[in-house]
């Protein structure tokens, strides 16, 4: 089994604008709503290629409601804490001339409730992987990953960790089977500038050091590298299209690459997948549907 975890996920309500402009009254042209979070996303992709998972994480309030409701009308199997109270975040979305987004911080998470989360994750055994996917909200200590991934110890758990800066630093030594930071993050992680394909083979290899086993870096227009645990080098490039949403090609790159290596067990056509799932919701108005996923896989 597959298992993401979203600590935080939210509703995103995207609205659309041919001009957005502060201090006045703003007309949509129009709006759509998607349930969000990173470790949603993950699950919302395998599901598009027919792989099953389980979307853990907490929810509260009507909107905890929507988003439950929404997985279950997708077909996603979930298993969220409730929360006591508050209601999960509405994050919106504004596309217009340029994009904005404002992110909500979400409900307050005890460490009661924190600790019902880690013996969810007792649940999880040989054989199975998990996704940790996001930022941590203000109200969880920031070693709320390390933590996850101490209780796993011992377990042949498949570790795929998809954050940023000190929390994916963090993960490191427990050995996370998969690692997914672009040039601008390993520019911030190593405090230098990564521009050359030198430049990011080193910092990708000094993170294997350091104990990710595979590492994914995306290059934008260049495509994406895989430096894996086998020794070799790995190079996707991309399909030129025209792009009309941003918001979650990282995360479907991470759910397309475990869907492909569940597959096959192969790194390159791991690659090559996720690369595709990544294009493809970049083709989209919202996450990629399968249709998309294919006709990007063939052309790459």
């Amino acid at each position: 089994m597959i298992y993401t975890l979203t600590l935080n996920p939210s509703i995103d309500y995207v609205v659309h604008l041919n001009s957005f402009v502060g201090g006045i009254t703003n007309r949509t042209t129009s709006e759509d709503y998607f349930i969000g979070g990173k470790g949603i996303n993950v699950s919302c992709i395998l599901a598009e290629l027919g792989l099953k998972s389980t979307a853990l994480g907490f929810t509260a309030g009507f909107t905890g409601d929507a988003i439950e409701k929404g997985l279950r009308e997708m077909g996603i199997c979930s298993d969220f804490i409730r929360l006591k109270e508050g209601i999960s975040r509405i994050n919106i979305k504004v596309k217009a001339d340029k994009e904005s987004e404002i992110n909500c911080q979400g409900p307050h998470i005890s460490e009661e409730e924190f600790e019902q989360l880690l013996k969810k994750t007792d649940e999880i055994g040989d054989g199975d992987t998990i996704v940790l996917a996001g930022s941590i909200p203000k109200t969880v200590s920031d070693d709320a990953y390390e933590r996850i991934l101490r209780r796993l110890e011992g377990r042949d758990v498949r570790k795929v960790v998809d954050a940023t800066r000190k929390l994916l630093l963090n993960c490191l030594p427990y050995r996370p089977f998969l690692i997914k930071p672009n040039r601008q993050e390993l520019s911030e992680i190593f405090d230098r500038e990564v521009v050359t394909e030198e430049e990011t083979e080193s910092c990708a290899k000094e993170l294997m050091k350091m104990g990710a086993r595979n590492v994914i870096v995306s290059l934008g227009g260049d495509g994406a590298v895989l430096f894996a645990e086998d020794g070799k080098t790995y190079h996707t490039g991309v399909v030129k299209e025209k792009v009309l949403n941003t918001v979650g090609s990282g995360d479907s790159m991470v759910a397309g690459f475990i869907a492909g290596y569940e597959q096959k067990g192969d790194y390159g056509h791991a690659l090559r997948l996720g690369t595709a799932c990544g294009n493809a919701t970049a083709f989209s108005m919202g996450l990629a549907t399968k249709e998309k996923i294919m006709e990007v896989f063939e052309k790459l």
